[in-house]
């Protein structure tokens, strides 16, 4: 099992990692996809991840299960899930850097497997919406594809 800096929620039961440096919005994320669009949370700021089989799985340490962490409110309990596979990993960079308009398709290697891999902006309005449909159409669109 690997302990990374990372935190992940489930949706519609895929894992979504979510990664960058700290303070760069990886709750903030979480938040907004548990709040706008009934995401649950699986861990917040360190994720446990285990290969089981072919299977990425997520879940949080137990010291810090169902906890979350909002900027200027405090730790908020919250409802969540284990052991989940995980289907997107999402790179959080910093806002003003760019990101490619179509990007082709990355991978995100962790704990022996990988993942589709997408970048946003935290931020964002549209990074919650962004992150579903990446998850709907299995990562970035391919070359082939002129539209997703």
């Amino acid at each position: 099992m690997l302990n990374i800096h990372a935190s992940c929620v489930a949706w519609q039961n895929q894992g979504i990692l979510i990664f960058g440096p700290s303070g760069a919005g990886k709750s903030d994320l979480c938040l907004r996809l548990i709040a706008e669009h009934s995401a649950v949370l699986i861990a917040d700021d360190r994720s446990e991840i285990e290969l089981k089989g072919e299977k990425l799985l997520a879940a949080a340490p137990a010291n810090i299960r169902g906890k979350l962490e909002v900027r200027g409110v405090g730790i908020a309990d919250m409802p969540f899930v284990s052991d989940i596979p995980l289907a997107l990993a999402v790179q959080i960079v910093p806002p003003g850097s760019e990101i490619e308009r179509l990007p082709l398709p990355q991978r995100y290697k962790v704990a022996g497997g990988s993942l589709p891999l997408i970048k946003i902006h935290a931020f964002e309005a549209s990074a919650p919406a962004k992150i579903l449909l990446a998850l709907k159409i299995g990562g970035t669109c391919d070359e082939k594809q002129q539209a997703c």
